[in-house]
């Protein structure tokens, strides 16, 4: 019978290292400070710029992230103690990452949103701790000049994040190629078209639309059917419908019928295409709106409706002639339009803010 080979001998496993071991490793790694900066904005879209004891320029608030916190809760501190302020931290603008400077350490600064504060946030600023001497308001561009090169950048930046709905991606204030937001559309185009993105990089700095469905119910005697949302800008009337969410594969149809049902608790189908429209304001997303012909509704489908009440305050009916008062220029050309193309068996049309791109 032949020898059987020796058995390979199992190792016996590490010790398991105790969480104190393994702080005690991780403080010797080398690490950039951590900074986490707010920009504050009150009603008006005015930034907070500080004057402190300590440094001659001005500055943003917040400051370094102590080795326990989270940039968040580090920001959160630096609001209370320089300002008296406890607003919560919003959402993440910007990182700058940046080369050792005066410090001798290299830097990663976290940019975030604070606001907009109330006016009575704003009016009950407070500097307790006599490091900050001065905070005003300025506008973004007035904040921009007066903030040292070293932090207009981020500030310029992260607005463009903000009003874009994006985020930007910082190298020692440059925004780098492929950075959602930040990018000047000029050296965007210009990077693209000498093909120095990457699949990545060109998919996350090529623009972005904003997508809605709208449906146009009338009442059978001239009157359009017209929602009040219970958020945005007081007084203000809109058609049902509302954002396509199209990352669940939802299409412009799928998207009406649903808000349809949600808004006014009506399960009716969209009828035709009646119109696209496109808009833009410059520093923000373009918006597509998809217009739907919602048909007639008789009165007991009207007494049916019902809203929401956590999103929706009333509905009514009104004419042509009474938009006027009740509904913001662009969608009320657009609304006019269909209503054109529904009395012509006109459309779909193009529209661009409201206007046909090809006139009738």
């Amino acid at each position: 019978m032949p020898e059987r080979p020796p058995e390979t001998p199992v190792p016996s496993p590490a010790p398991r290292r105790s969480p104190v071991s393994v702080r005690a490793s991780f403080s010797t790694f080398p690490s950039p400070l951590l900074a986490a900066t707010g920009i504050v904005l009150d009603g008006l879209g005015r930034v907070l710029v500080l004057t402190t004891s300590h440094r001659d320029d001005p500055e943003l608030p917040g400051g370094a992230v102590a080795d326990t916190e989270t940039p968040e809760q580090g920001l959160a501190r630096a609001l209370e103690e320089e300002l008296g302020l406890t607003a919560p931290v919003g959402r993440l603008l910007a990182v700058d990452s940046c080369p050792p400077g005066a410090l001798g350490r290299s830097l990663v600064a976290h940019v975030h949103l604070v606001g907009p504060l109330t006016d009575s946030e704003a009016d009950g600023l407070a500097l307790p701790d006599g490091e900050v001497t001065g905070a005003d308001w300025l506008t973004p561009e007035e904040a921009a000049a007066r903030l040292p090169a070293r932090t207009a950048p981020r500030l310029r930046a992260a607005l463009a994040a903000l009003y874009s709905g994006s985020f930007a991606h910082l190298a020692d204030g440059v925004p780098q190629p492929g950075s959602p937001a930040g990018l000047d559309p000029a050296d965007r185009a210009a990077l693209e078209h000498a093909g120095r993105f990457d699949a990545a990089g060109h998919r996350a700095s090529r623009p972005k639309a904003l997508t809605a469905a709208n449906v146009l119910f009338t009442d059978g005697r001239g009157g359009i059917v017209l929602v009040q949302p219970g958020y945005g800008a007081p007084g203000r009337w809109l058609l049902p419908g509302g954002g396509v969410d199209s990352d669940l594969g939802e299409t412009p149809r799928e998207a009406a019928a649903r808000e349809v049902r949600e808004e006014i608790g009506l399960d009716r189908a969209p009828g035709r295409l009646l119109g696209v429209n496109w808009s833009h304001r410059p520093g923000y997303p373009a918006r597509i709106r998809f217009l739907y012909d919602g048909g007639v509704l008789g009165p007991a489908e009207l007494a049916a409706i019902r809203l929401p009440p956590d999103e929706l305050v009333r509905w009514r009916t009104a004419r042509r002639k009474e938009l006027r008062g009740l509904v913001k220029g662009s969608l009320r050309r657009q609304i006019k339009a269909c209503l054109d193309a529904l009395a012509e068996d006109a459309g779909p049309l193009e529209l661009h803010d409201g206007r046909c791109v090809h006139p009738r």
